[in-house]
């Protein structure tokens, strides 16, 4: 059987974002969206969300390129002196894995943004996290023990599969390969981690590998190539870009008008693919 979880992260992010998730829920295939507690626009994604029950909503835990939910004194080792974490994934992955003391400041902002999330009074569908921090394994050890206190059962794996997503796109043949050789051992041993927590898991993801840039036409054959199990479909969209859209080359819009496009709805519909949410799938497994 073929599942289909179609996620939009950065709830909460801006209001072009907001609007954009709404409306591909509303009006396209949009099943799921993952909120940002510390955004700028956050208190409207939640008015949002409330008015729309049926919209699974998830944690979008940000400790790269975002500001925390604590006060950035509570913090000290993760941001900068502005404020803000930091946006070079390598050199934050190597010092929240080294730097002595950090593990309990990541525990103390990550039980805030968790804390947060559950004020919404929003039931909590997933976690994930900015820019798949969650795969570091001391954040994701960090989350699943603050995430098991506040009812987590599902997180995402951003495993893209090489094959399905080289049929897909036919382009970029050694990033994919790449992309998918390097990250399965870390990404098998964190599929590991998660059963044994017993956390419920999607199988693949497609989105990793042409973030951004997830246009009708894209999506529309990543979905003639989806392989069996469950797959995330994920994307960024907004109605149109703001001043502070970051990354400027993103396709926003082009990715609001892939959920809301008829022929991509077209194809769910004729293709035997099972909509589906993570918490639907967390419920089947008990």
């Amino acid at each position: 059987m073929r599942q289909l979880i179609v996620t939009a992260d950065d709830f909460g992010l801006a209001l072009p974002v907001n609007e954009a998730i709404e409306r591909g829920y509303r009006e396209g295939i949009l099943s799921t969206t993952s909120l940002m507690v510390a955004a700028p626009a956050t208190q409207d994604a939640v008015e949002r969300a409330r008015r729309l029950p049926q919209l699974a909503v998830g944690l979008h835990v940000v400790l790269v390129n975002g500001r925390p939910k604590l006060p950035p004194e509570r913090v000290p080792a993760l941001v900068d002196r502005n404020g803000e974490f930091a946006s070079d994934l390598f050199r934050a992955g190597v010092r929240y894995f080294f730097t002595p003391g950090i593990r309990k400041q990541l525990e103390d902002e990550i039980r805030a943004q968790f804390e947060a999330f559950a004020a919404t009074g929003l039931r909590l569908d997933h976690v994930n996290a900015q820019n798949h921090f969650h795969v570091h394994p001391t954040v994701l050890s960090l989350i699943v023990k603050v995430g098991r206190e506040f009812g987590t059962r599902a997180i995402r794996i951003p495993r893209e599969p090489f094959l399905p997503s080289w049929r897909a796109m036919r382009d970029k043949p050694v990033a994919r390969f790449a992309n998918s050789a390097f990250l399965l051992p870390w990404l098998s041993l964190m599929r590991l981690r998660l059963r044994m927590a017993g956390m419920t898991t999607n199988d693949y993801v497609f989105g990793m590998m042409d973030t951004g840039h997830m246009t009708p036409a894209r999506v529309a054959e990543y979905l003639t190539h989806l392989p069996r199990g469950v797959t995330e479909l994920y994307v960024h969209p907004a109605t149109h870009t703001w001043p502070e859209a970051f990354p400027p080359d993103y396709d926003f819009a082009g990715e609001f008008a892939a959920l809301v496009d008829p022929r991509v709805a077209e194809t769910v519909r004729t293709s035997g693919i099972r909509r589906v949410t993570f918490g639907e799938l967390a419920a089947a497994h008990g």
